[in-house]
């Protein structure tokens, strides 16, 4: 059922962000890649420093949102207007594309250029494809705002990491069918993060395709024409990788594909953990219910929320999906995550831990009705014995879908 709008008791005429200067944290957070490339080239070259890095983001990160907790805090709704029309919070989403560019081909200059040993060459290459993480959430961020720019440099920033389709699949496919089970981006009660890799990657790419050759086909343009998004983003990334080849050489393409492939499996990562086994209901009419903020994980967890945009408010943002980050809500009674992305990506890597932690968690965000489970199939059965669930007359609408 839907949630009732949450009230904020603050007079809207005196409202202020108390975190708006904090928000500026994501512009520094890309920087956080070059601590071991710097410190080599300033002479420190114990393999602590390339470390430094992931253990700020995973473990400090996690470890600040334990410290400081959940930012419940609302803006009044009358206030929200004033938010979205404040330049303020639009200019630092743009801040961040040169210091991810920057940030991303000064480690990959670095890596293709300098001799180093296995572990810090690996841990560098992966951390620097950590960022493309947060680049893909830049551009969720902005591919969600109606005016042209935005859209744009969303398109421009996720080219970086050779993923120039997830705006028109995110879009046009995940918001339409998130929590369902026909969506590759939605995942499964019982299924791993290295299973759902497998369905989500190539189904998204397959879908956003599908999704801009049907829109080019109604204006009656060719799927290969230059006004598809899809191949404007990758006319980039083959001028960007192919100008990088031109320059540094064979070097460079191992970097290149561990860059790209572990930033798609960061965004993979936090797509596992936003719906996982949450189902919408299917209506009389065969359509599925509109999505709810009950439909989608949430985290208010203040520390990582400040450096993703405020992604882990992703109820509200499912359910109103042009609201800008700064306006994002909290509602009571949601599924709720332990804690932020950064500690729940760690959780996610180990299966039965993920399991441990998320399956008692569903089974109470749903009350325990398999109706509202997006289960695996494979696994329904046995999760159902597990747990002690019980068939209900609505379960036969998702194991015709499944």
């Amino acid at each position: 059922m839907p949630h009732a709008l949450p009230i904020t008791p603050t007079d809207p005429s005196q409202y202020r962000d108390r975190k708006k200067a904090l928000w500026l944290l994501s512009v520094l957070f890309p920087l956080t890649a070059l601590i071991g490339p710097v410190a080599y080239l300033l002479g420190h070259t114990h393999a602590l420093w390339f470390f430094a890095g992931p253990m700020l983001v995973y473990g400090g990160i996690p470890l600040l949102d334990a410290i400081f907790y959940e930012d419940k805090s609302n803006p009044p709704e009358a206030a929200v207007p004033r938010l979205e029309a404040d330049r303020y919070y639009r200019w630092i989403t743009y801040a961040v594309v040169p210091v991810l560019w920057g940030t991303t081909l000064l480690n990959i200059v670095f890596l293709a250029t300098h001799e180093l040993p296995w572990y810090a060459w690996l841990a560098t290459a992966m951390f620097t494809g950590s960022m493309q993480g947060a680049s893909l959430t830049l551009s969720h961020e902005l591919g969600h705002k109606k005016d042209w720019l935005g859209r744009k440099v969303a398109l421009f920033n996720s080219a970086l990491c050779a993923y120039g389709h997830f705006s028109i699949e995110h879009n046009r496919g995940h918001h339409r069918h998130v929590s369902t089970p026909e969506d590759p981006a939605s995942s499964k009660m019982g299924e791993s993060i290295y299973r759902f890799v497998f369905r989500e990657i190539p189904g998204a790419y397959f879908r956003a395709w599908d999704l801009e050759s049907e829109r080019l086909e109604r204006q009656g343009q060719s799927a290969w024409s230059l006004d598809n998004e899809i191949v404007q983003a990758g006319l980039l990334t083959i001028g960007l990788y192919g100008g990088l080849i031109a320059l540094l050489g064979a070097p460079v393409v191992p970097v290149l594909a561990i860059v790209a492939l572990w930033g798609a499996f960061q965004l993979t990562s936090a797509n596992y953990i936003e719906h996982y086994g949450l189902l919408r209901q299917k209506l009389p009419n065969g359509r599925h219910e509109p999505c709810q903020p009950h439909h989608s994980w949430n985290s208010n967890h203040l520390m990582s929320n400040l450096v993703v945009f405020q992604l882990q408010r992703h109820s509200d943002h499912h359910a109103n999906p042009t609201r800008s980050y700064q306006s994002l809500r909290d509602f009571p009674d949601l599924p709720t995550l332990p804690s932020g992305y950064f500690g729940m990506f760690l959780i996610a890597y180990v299966p039965p831990l993920w399991y441990a932690v998320m399956d008692p968690l569903l089974i109470k965000a749903t009350g325990g009705d398999a109706s509202r489970i997006n289960f695996l199939p494979a696994k329904r059965a046995r999760l159902m014995r597990r747990h002690g669930l019980s068939e209900k007359a609505g379960d036969s609408a998702q194991l015709a879908a499944a």
